[in-house]
């Protein structure tokens, strides 16, 4: 408990967790809140929609649909920002040797790697808090200018921003894994930015034009994630690309989730963890 509570104190003693937490904040809030408008002008007055040439990929949602679909970028978006943290609680230790004392203060290594996991579990859960506020309060005001119903009276509503918190928990671990895995601080950032960014929604792209490939698909994490969630925008666009392949369950996309960090972890605790500190 100590060492837990050590690692808290790491990360409230800087300004990189509650930047980290606004950035995100205005970010998913504004994406949510900026869809939340188009698709209610859409909702409301398609021939005007049409006239002014707007057209989507396929049918617009409407009500409590509409409203998990646009909450949901707290995850499908925001996923990034637990998992940065939880690397540069890591990475930080390295970068800035502080990783001497730590030991020296907990000389059971494993201690102070669980430490940091369960303490950023805790802090991904609270990063998933702040996103859901952000997007619930931006979406459904939208919508409500457009006289649509966001289904907040929903326990369907409920139970997907509970879900989407666990999946930003989840995260915050898998970024406690990588770091582990990759100590130095500026590869850890590319490595999550690059692949959160770019190349696992190029590759959830691919991997939706055929059915043996949509199979595989399901298992990256953006997709466990958006499964253990229940609403995405990236599976809406798949099950528009036709590939007939339905997600995972919602407790299979926890368990892929849960299975990344955990692996992560161990292995990060099997290799960089033991080496040598100087």
């Amino acid at each position: 408990m100590r060492a837990i509570a050590a690692e808290f104190q790491k990360v409230f003693t800087t300004r990189m967790w509650w930047l980290l937490a606004i950035l995100m904040f205005v970010y998913v809030a504004a994406l949510a809140g900026g869809l939340g408008a188009f698709f209610g002008w859409i909702t409301d007055d398609p021939e005007a929609a049409a006239q002014a040439g707007t057209t989507t990929t396929g049918p617009v949602p409407s009500g409590a649909d509409l409203g998990s679909l646009l909450f949901s970028f707290a995850t499908s978006i925001g996923y990034v920002f637990p998992v940065l943290l939880g690397a540069l609680a890591v990475t930080g230790e390295f970068r800035h040797q502080t990783l001497t004392p730590t030991f020296l203060a907990t000389p059971h290594r494993s201690t102070v790697l669980g430490a940091k996991f369960v303490s950023q579990l805790v802090l991904g859960a609270a990063f998933g808090v702040v996103a859901f506020v952000g997007t619930v309060a931006a979406a459904s005001g939208a919508l409500a200018a457009w006289g649509i119903d966001a289904g907040l009276d929903s326990s369907d509503t409920w139970a997907l921003i509970g879900r989407g918190i666990l999946a930003m928990a989840l995260w915050g671990a898998i970024g406690v894994g990588l770091g582990a895995v990759v100590p130095n601080q500026v590869a850890a950032i590319v490595i999550v930015i690059a692949f959160t960014q770019f190349l696992e929604p190029v590759l959830r792209f691919i991997a939706a034009l055929s059915e043996p490939t949509a199979q595989i698909g399901r298992f990256l994490p953006g997709a466990a994630s958006d499964a253990l969630v229940g609403a995405s925008f990236y599976t809406l666009a798949a099950s528009a690309g036709g590939s007939g392949v339905d997600p995972l369950e919602w407790w299979q996309g926890g368990l892929v989730l849960a299975g990344i960090a955990v692996v992560l972890t161990v292995i990060g605790g099997a290799t960089t963890w033991r080496r040598d500190v100087s």
